[in-house]
């Protein structure tokens, strides 16, 4: 990647979530960030120093109007020991919107433009503090839904990944010195590389590992961006009370009366470290008047969305054509059968229906009984049949598993040339493309493009 031109702007953002709160946080950074704190902060002791991360006491206020703004705390860090390194200010306002709005439009008066979406990181970035996975694990950090989602993105920011990009290409380096020696001495009559030993280093050090990376991207995908579950039944067979208890809230309308359900209700749980978004449909049946009837229709959207069914029927009635009917439009997808009610006496014949309720799981939604077993069929379903996460190791995202994959295909091309007796130079060729795809995981051949798109996922103030 070629280092893009210097970055001379002086930005500033507000970096805490909109809405009212105790403390609202401003961040500006760059060459002019002293200069605009000096201009705007009154100190409240009369020789303030501006000592590199210490808080100081004041009040903001405008100095063209003489009009005080805010009570504040104010801390500047200088660089390089900062976020960005560059230098940086920080003022802790309160947390009411328009303090923090009328705060930053002063600043932006002093000569600070507004930061772009991510444009903290991008500089941490771009001024060497972090590399890409660990801007990346930013992001993942900030919208994580679970304690693993958060976790795993914890592990990224602490260089794990990176350290085992950086494992690899330390070795296509060796590997490749040992290549071009070859190319550069073929006079010499000791054999400088061999390749048998070269094929078997590349094996071990560098294919096995890329392998295991890419089969562990698949778990962070599901823990980053979680599944879609929808419940279907007929109506009356407490999918809106299974929803309800899941949520451990009353969050859907729960009587008696067939139909309730007009709508698809949305939420999201952590069903073992997975973000799982969960939707009660309404009640599927050919009858209803037209509101209901287009509840329907979205719930057989829902259906053809869902990464997983969870096919509803009622213990405590026998199975009939309309479930069997109902069933027939489900079975196409992944589905769990549920069967609710099982506090009450069973009128289920499992022997009448194999497919529908062999493996089912009995739940009672209202004794809240069946739940964890219910979970951990859920957790299995979308985790291919494991029964835990696995607790170390780092889960690279979509962007790093393409990268891997391609890598991967240059090495296939590496060890083929290897056993066929290509020449040295040729096969130096794909080492070097595989050598560049995963320097691209971390940013060193990451083009301007790509980083935009990047960054551009971040909020701002980020």
């Amino acid at each position: 990647m070629s280092s893009p031109a210097p970055d001379n702007r002086t930005i500033a953002a507000i970096s805490t979530t909109p809405g009212a709160g105790g403390i609202g946080i401003i961040r500006i950074s760059g060459a002019e960030s002293l200069r605009i704190l000096k201009c705007i902060f009154r100190p409240a002791q009369a020789h303030c120093s501006f000592g590199s991360h210490r808080f100081y006491y004041g009040t903001v206020n405008d100095p063209q109007r003489s009009k005080l703004l805010d009570e504040v705390l104010v801390v500047f860090m200088q660089a390089p020991k900062t976020y960005t390194r560059e230098d940086v200010v920080e003022i802790h306002c309160h947390g009411g919107f328009l303090i923090l709005q009328s705060v930053l439009e002063l600043i932006l008066s002093q000569g600070a433009q507004l930061a772009e979406p991510g444009e903290f990181t991008k500089r941490a970035f771009l001024n060497g503090r972090i590399d890409l996975t660990r801007a990346e694990a930013v992001i993942d950090i900030l919208s994580a839904r679970t304690r693993k989602g958060v976790d795993l993105a914890l592990e990224q920011m602490s260089g794990v990944l990176y350290k085992e990009v950086d494992r690899l290409r330390s070795s296509l380096v060796e590997i490749r010195a040992l290549l071009e020696t070859a190319i550069d001495f073929p006079e010499e009559e000791i054999e400088i590389a061999d390749h048998r030993s070269i094929a078997a280093k590349l094996q071990e050090e560098v294919l096995d590992r890329l392998k295991k990376l890419i089969s562990q991207a698949d778990e962070g995908r599901i823990v980053r961006e979680g599944v879609s579950i929808v419940i279907v039944g007929r109506p009356n067979v407490g999918k809106s009370s299974l929803l309800n208890t899941l949520l451990q809230e009353e969050r859907a309308l729960v009587t008696s009366i067939p139909g309730t359900t007009r709508d698809t209700i949305e939420e999201y749980i952590d069903i073992h470290g997975i973000p799982v978004r969960i939707i009660d449909t309404a009640g599927i049946r050919e009858d209803g008047e037209e509101v209901e009837q287009l509840g329907i229709k979205r719930a057989r959207e829902s259906i053809n969305r869902a990464d997983l069914v969870l096919f509803l029927v009622d213990g405590s009635r026998s199975i009939d054509s309309d479930d069997a009917s109902l069933f027939a439009t489900v079975n196409h997808k992944p589905f769990i059968t549920v069967i609710n009610k099982c506090d009450l006496e069973q009128q289920i014949e499992r022997q009448a229906h194999p497919l529908m309720v062999a493996d089912a799981v009995e739940i009672s939604a209202r004794e809240q009984t069946g739940l964890e077993r219910l979970k951990q069929q859920i957790f299995r379903h979308i985790t291919g049949g494991r029964e835990q996460w696995q607790e170390e190791g780092c889960t690279p995202n979509l962007r790093h598993k393409t990268a891997m994959e391609k890598g991967l295909q240059a090495l296939t091309r590496v060890q083929e040339g290897l056993q066929n007796g290509l020449t040295n130079d040729l096969i130096a060729v794909d080492l070097l493309e595989c050598f560049d795809h995963l320097g691209d995981i971390v940013g060193e051949t990451t083009n301007e493009d790509v980083l935009d798109v990047i960054f551009e996922k971040f909020c701002l103030g980020k």
